[in-house]
């Protein structure tokens, strides 16, 4: 079995400027923190995040923000972050605002292989702008293209040695699809388990998505 528990200081070795990183989270609820302030130390730039929200100017993926590590930012929500806001209206940082369920089955239609989801959300407002549409039973619904990414940074209650995933409560949110939807998994888990100590009932990302672990210990969020 190969060891995919590493460091925070692989970090350096396995993201890259200008990478897409998708961050798991919920106003940081599910983030992976002890990785977010890894990256904020190690200053990699040019990035294009995907993530449910921009958290908080001093907690979640809002510290990147605050650090002005992205490029373009693919989010549902920015306004309890102050800095993602002026960001966007002194043109800092281009933002691309999706409607929160329309986010997520854009990442999950590219972990499905899927070559678009079409929805109604959005149709005749500035969300439709540039956007094929098609109609389908005389009802007109936007073609949203599939999301994708090179890196998933993904925040989990226990994972196992293996990678296999347990996610507890709201927690889970946007980690199990974005671990189908990227390129290289990393999993931050506040505890790190054996094989088999993890009920297969329980498990809600499988090993074979996972490619590396950090151990986070118990955190915050």
């Amino acid at each position: 079995m190969k060891n995919k528990l590493i460091k925070l200081e692989n970090l350096n070795e396995i993201v890259k400027d200008s990478m897409t990183v998708m961050v798991s989270g919920f106003m940081g609820c599910g983030s992976p923190h002890k990785i977010i302030d890894k990256l904020v130390e190690l200053g990699v730039k040019d990035l294009t995040l995907v993530c449910n929200d921009t958290g908080f100017v001093d907690y979640g993926v809002g510290k990147m923000v605050v650090n002005k590590q992205f490029k373009k930012i693919q989010t549902s929500h920015i306004g309890l972050n102050p800095e993602a806001i002026r960001q966007l209206n002194d043109k800092e940082t281009e933002f691309e605002l999706i409607p929160q369920g329309t986010l997520a089955e854009r990442i999950r239609s590219a972990g499905a292989g899927l070559g678009a989801v079409v929805t109604p959300t959005g149709i005749g407002t500035l969300v439709a702008e540039g956007k094929e549409t098609i109609v389908i039973d005389d009802k007109e619904y936007l073609i949203e293209k599939p999301i994708k990414a090179d890196i998933a940074i993904i925040g989990a209650s226990k994972v196992d040695e293996k990678g296999n995933t347990y996610y507890s409560g709201s927690g889970r949110n946007f980690g199990p699809i974005m671990a189908t939807a990227a390129d290289v998994v990393i999993v931050e888990a506040d505890e790190v388990a054996k094989v088999g100590e993890i009920d297969q009932e329980h498990v809600m990302t499988p090993h074979i998505f996972v490619d590396y672990i950090i151990d986070g210990g118990k955190i915050n969020g």
